[in-house]
């Protein structure tokens, strides 16, 4: 047995034999990219097929385009779908089998549809706008309004492109003359850096979002590849719920990417964003000069009509106040009149009181004075019966001590001088 071993090369040798023989025709196949490389000039695919509802593979393959025919499929595909082949792209490709005794088993790609890429495209973008709808925010953007003056934009763009140089000049140097404040603020514009990049601009301008008045984002080149970095759906979050409206210059009339479906104002080119922002300002100042001319107008004919109803009333004014000066001195008049009459009866109705009082006052002061008279006689009484005297009289004495009657002996002390007072006459003595 070992005698006949075959070398390896005789081994693949017969395995190249049999798939030539077996599979000698071209195949349409479905496949996932998960890498491609281009090397000189040649692409060089890995292809896989995920099971359904996980990320799994199930199945794997190596593809090959050979130059020849790169350089014919790649400006075709590219100009159909508006992208570059990348990975994570669903492709459907025309292979036939391919073993070589050095370098093994390999698909050749000899042609690639880009309407299968493009249904997928779509089915991914419907997905996209089908959540964002689902949350509510789809035209969340379209309900903001441009602002009347909006001359403060923060701008999104490569800072090289010559799409951002003809917005800034556009911009500027406007027929009007009208002044504006852009101000960059830089990300990649193609290719998987697109989404990071502009989300991170967005952050940016969030956090001075009262500087600005609207947010442009622009994309200038001629080519349509490399859309796909518009057409994710964090970055069409992020736009949809800006709180400043956000204008969209990205792509050509037939590229109209998610990023456009959800932003305010979406223009076909940078100078277009430029051409829009002048024409809303021309607009508003179109306006504000209407209202200039309808006001002088107004104030002129106002100035005019009281001019005129000035003159009619001057006119007036002397029979007004002749009327006004007849009507106040007759009122004057019967109020004078009114007061006469008014201070008469006042002055009788007084004089009458008085006569009233004067017949009443006499009577009461005879009663008031005859009890008093009365009350005085008893108190006076009252005063004799209390007098000392008549104690005195009696036989009674009092005794004084410094001027006060002495009611106590325990008051007194040795060598005290007290008085007695008598009927008749008065005694001093001191205490022993």
């Amino acid at each position: 047995m070992k005698q006949h071993a075959l070398t390896l090369f005789e081994l693949n040798a017969m395995v190249r034999g049999v798939i030539e023989r077996c599979l000698d025709r071209a195949y349409w196949v479905q496949a996932e990219v998960s890498e491609v490389r281009e090397v000189k000039g040649h692409c060089y695919l890995e292809l896989i097929q995920k099971a359904p509802f996980s990320p799994t593979p199930v199945a794997r393959a190596s593809a090959k385009c050979w130059r020849s025919s790169w350089q014919r499929l790649k400006p075709k595909f590219e100009h159909a779908t508006g992208q570059q082949l990348s990975p994570g792209m669903k492709v459907m490709l025309l292979v036939t089998a391919n073993f070589h005794e050095a370098f093994g088993f390999s698909w050749i790609v000899g042609d690639i549809d880009p309407t299968y890429t493009l249904g997928d495209m779509a089915r991914k973008r419907l997905e996209i706008i089908r959540q964002l709808k689902a949350e509510g925010v789809f035209d969340l953007q379209k309900e903001l309004t441009i602002p009347m003056f909006a001359q403060r934009v923060a701008v999104i763009s490569s800072e090289n492109a010559a799409g951002y140089g003809d917005f800034c000049h556009q911009l500027l140097d406007n027929d009007y003359g009208f002044h504006f404040h852009a101000e960059l603020f830089p990300a990649v514009m193609q290719g998987d850096q697109v989404e990071p990049t502009v989300i991170a601009a967005l952050n940016d301008i969030f956090e001075r979002a009262d500087d600005f008045d609207v947010v442009v984002i622009i994309r200038g080149g001629g080519a349509t590849a490399d859309m796909s970095g518009f057409d994710t759906l964090a970055l069409a979050e992020n736009v949809a719920n800006f709180p400043l409206p956000v204008i969209t210059g990205i792509g050509h009339d037939r590229d109209e990417s998610v990023l456009d479906m959800v932003s305010n104002t979406r223009v076909k080119t940078p100078t277009a964003a430029a051409a829009f922002l002048v024409e809303n300002l021309a607009e508003v100042w179109g306006h504000i000069d209407a209202m200039r001319e309808r006001i002088g107008a107004y104030v002129q004919h106002r100035m005019e009509a009281e001019k005129s109803h000035f003159h009619s009333i001057a006119e007036r004014i002397p029979i007004l106040f002749s009327l006004v000066k007849e009507r106040q001195e007759a009122r004057l008049d019967r109020i004078s009149s009114n007061l006469t009459t008014l201070m008469r009866d006042k002055m009788s109705e007084a004089n009458h009181h008085i006569i009233i009082l004067d017949n009443k006052i006499a009577p009461a002061a005879d009663r008031i004075l005859t009890r008093e008279k009365n009350r005085l006689t008893q108190i006076s009484l009252r005063l004799k019966a209390l007098d000392p005297k008549l104690l005195l009289k009696r036989g009674y004495s009092i005794t004084l001590h410094n001027g006060k009657a002495v009611h106590n002996a325990a008051e007194l002390k040795a060598g005290d001088e007290i008085e007695t007072r008598l009927e008749k006459g008065t005694l001093t003595s001191i205490i022993k």
